[in-house]
């Protein structure tokens, strides 16, 4: 959209609707660079059309003209048309749940953010999410609360901390929450970002399109890695709160599952893999 500048200056795109985010940003700079120029000339105008030695005696009227009027009808026309036109269609595309994936065709996950770190948790391999008990949670062995003994769901369940891996090109359901306080889960590369709110379960949806060693080719750098920041003021360690995502490919995504299966408590047999 001209404003290239821009866009380089931002995180390296990486899912499929950032191109449509960086394009709606890219139309409200261009409105932001009209509106300084615009205001900016006026000012200067009118600072020297009406300076005081042409103008002795303040006009309590003024100046008539339908100059300031169209301007403003024109900057309101084309702000509807950025609203309703490109950020409400973006937004209800990312919001409404008719528009989800369906879950069976994507990868679900939970994140339960708390300060200082984020809690990943994979449904393991049935596919279906334990429960979460306040009174099991310990902070250090079990920071969810997973009932692993009594409850055959949770049995099978994957967790981490600080630590999401994904496949590439395959939709991602992630349902956030909050152990505490409210909490940003920002994906700046994947042009998400949404609050963690105690009390809420939020869901939200992106598919990734470049694993994490595409990334470090196509932007050379060995060491780069996809981030999890918290974009909201949580504490005295907020800057603390830091994740990373890997991103794989398909057959390295279920490798690294079975890497995880392996570290899962063991005992009476009950994992079946």
């Amino acid at each position: 959209m001209g404003l290239g500048w821009l866009l380089d200056l931002m995180p390296e795109p990486a899912s499929a609707h950032a191109a449509a985010i960086d394009e709606t940003l890219a139309l409200v700079h261009w409105l932001m660079i009209v509106l300084f120029v615009g205001w900016g000339a006026f000012f200067a105008y009118v600072l020297v059309r009406f300076r005081r030695s042409r103008n002795p005696k303040a006009d309590p009227v003024g100046v008539r003209g339908k100059m300031s009027t169209w301007a403003e009808i024109g900057v309101a026309l084309v702000e509807a048309v950025l609203l309703i036109g490109f950020s409400i269609p973006l937004w209800a595309n990312r919001v409404d749940l008719d528009r989800f994936p369906p879950a069976e065709e994507s990868t679900v996950v939970r994140l339960v953010a708390q300060q200082f770190a984020w809690n990943v948790w994979y449904p393991g391999e049935d596919g279906v999410f334990g429960e979460s008990k306040p009174e099991l949670v310990d902070e250090t062995d079990n920071p969810l609360g997973l009932d692993r003994t009594n409850d055959e769901a949770a049995k099978d369940d994957l967790t981490t901390i600080n630590q999401l891996h994904l496949p590439v090109n395959k939709p991602v359901i992630v349902h956030l929450s909050s152990k505490d306080v409210i909490h940003g889960f920002n994906l700046p590369n994947m042009r998400i970002k949404q609050d963690a709110i105690p009390g809420l379960r939020i869901p939200l949806w992106f598919v990734p399109t470049k694993t994490t060693e595409e990334m470090r080719r196509e932007l050379g750098d060995p060491e780069f890695n996809y981030e999890i920041a918290c974009a909201q003021l949580c504490g005295n360690s907020h800057y603390s709160m830091r994740g990373l995502m890997t991103i794989h490919d398909q057959a390295g995504f279920e490798a690294w599952l079975e890497e995880q299966k392996q570290l899962l408590p063991q005992g009476d047999d009950f994992f079946g893999f």
